[in-house]
């Protein structure tokens, strides 16, 4: 049974160039880029190079990208140390109800700590008003946390317009670019940003790296303390086959930006286009227009989302109904419930996101088995099995 993976936002397979360039710091170029004998000083090398790659994607400076081990400890930075940084000025923080938990959970930390959070509305297609951010901003407030691109519907959000209402009010702005990384275009200097998180294996890169880029002179405080790796601003040896890869990763990214857009989007339309001709009563959450260019979020009414998730990887199909990070819990979608999709729409929603090894042959399997799927749980279903539906 040939596997279809259609859950690229989860995690990304590793290209096999981005191996390559990996293995020889497992295996030859093994120093510690803090040392100062020649196999050290090579790994200092590669560990540059992947901070000039990844500065390049997001046109950045080198010396404003600090290595971390994900995006939700670059989230994690950011929050608290800023909240360190500023707690003299200020203890309002703002962010939306619809962030990745990574931030949810930390501002929920904050909050037992003494500091204030709002948690701003989003419209019914998931997107943050500038004028509801401005309604919002105190002489308190330090942060404004508004992520790029949201994990489970894909609505890019207007950073550049929300960063300019921060900054307007000499207030820092962080953006959780993770699932944005590679799949939008990111200027760092157009956007206005103070931060910005990341994530190799959302671009084909490792698991376990991501980085933090911080505006030249926006205050925050180290999250992580010990030796003086990342300029003293994050202690820890660092992961150096995970950051060549992340290096690499980025390259190949940015070479392949116009034609990855174009090839996620062509197939994600597809995906719907077919779906809606040959399953009646669904719809799709969040923006079409403004959207990650490989992310569909579909409900199907009278039906569980896990039921059909189950069924599809009895085909080896991979999707998934909702982020990967919350898949263990049984709660409905914070993202779907701030959309104000009904409950009963929010458990039939499966996430589908297309990536750069998803082909056409791809999509007409996957609707094949979908509406099958479909119809055999709306047959079992106490709601559609039932005469004259």
């Amino acid at each position: 049974m040939k596997q279809i993976y259609l859950d690229y936002s989860a995690t990304t397979p590793v290209k096999e160039d981005v191996v390559k360039e990996m293995i020889p710091y497992y295996t030859e170029v093994y120093g510690n880029p803090s040392s100062l004998y020649s196999v050290g000083l090579e790994a200092k090398q590669g560990l540059e190079l992947a901070r000039e790659r990844v500065a390049k994607l997001i046109n950045a400076q080198p010396a404003e990208i600090r290595f971390t081990s994900c995006g939700t400890e670059a989230d994690n930075w950011v929050l608290e140390g800023v909240a360190d940084a500023l707690k003299n000025k200020g203890n309002h923080i703002i962010t939306s109800k619809i962030e990745h938990h990574a931030i949810l959970h930390t501002c929920e930390h904050l909050e037992k700590n003494g500091f204030e959070v709002t948690y701003l509305d989003v419209d019914s297609e998931g997107f943050v008003s500038p004028e509801a951010l401005e309604a919002a901003i105190k002489d308190t407030t330090i942060l404004v946390s508004i992520m790029m691109v949201n994990n489970e519907i894909g609505t890019i959000q207007p950073i550049k317009e929300l960063a300019a209402v921060a900054k307007a009010h000499g207030v820092l702005f962080h953006t959780d670019a993770v699932q944005a990384l590679g799949n939008v275009p990111i200027d760092v200097k157009d956007l206005g940003v103070d931060f910005i998180s990341m994530s190799a294996h959302k671009i084909y890169g490792p698991k376990g790296v991501g980085a933090l880029y911080i505006r030249k002179g926006a205050r925050i405080n180290n999250y992580m303390h010990g030796g003086g790796q990342e300029a003293r601003k994050r202690a820890g040896t660092e992961n150096m086959a995970g950051i060549v890869g992340f290096g690499k990763a980025a390259e190949l990214s940015m070479n392949n930006l116009d034609a990855h857009i174009e090839h996620c989007s062509t197939l994600r339309n597809k995906l719907w286009e077919k779906i809606q001709a040959e399953i009646p009563h669904v719809q799709v959450n969040g923006s079409m227009d403004k959207r990650h260019p490989g992310n569909l979020n579909v409900s199907f009414d009278y039906i569980e989302g896990e039921a059909i998730l189950l069924l599809l990887d009895a085909h080896g199909i991979c999707v998934s109904t909702g982020s990967a990070c919350s898949s263990g819990s049984l709660a409905p979608s914070q993202v779907l419930e701030a959309l104000g999709v009904p409950v009963t729409k929010m458990n039939g929603t499966i996430r589908f996101t297309v990536g750069d090894f998803t082909t056409d042959e791809d999509i007409d399997n996957v609707v094949e088995v979908l509406s099958k799927v479909v119809a055999r749980l709306r047959e079992m279903s106490p709601v559609t099995g039932k005469e004259g539906w």
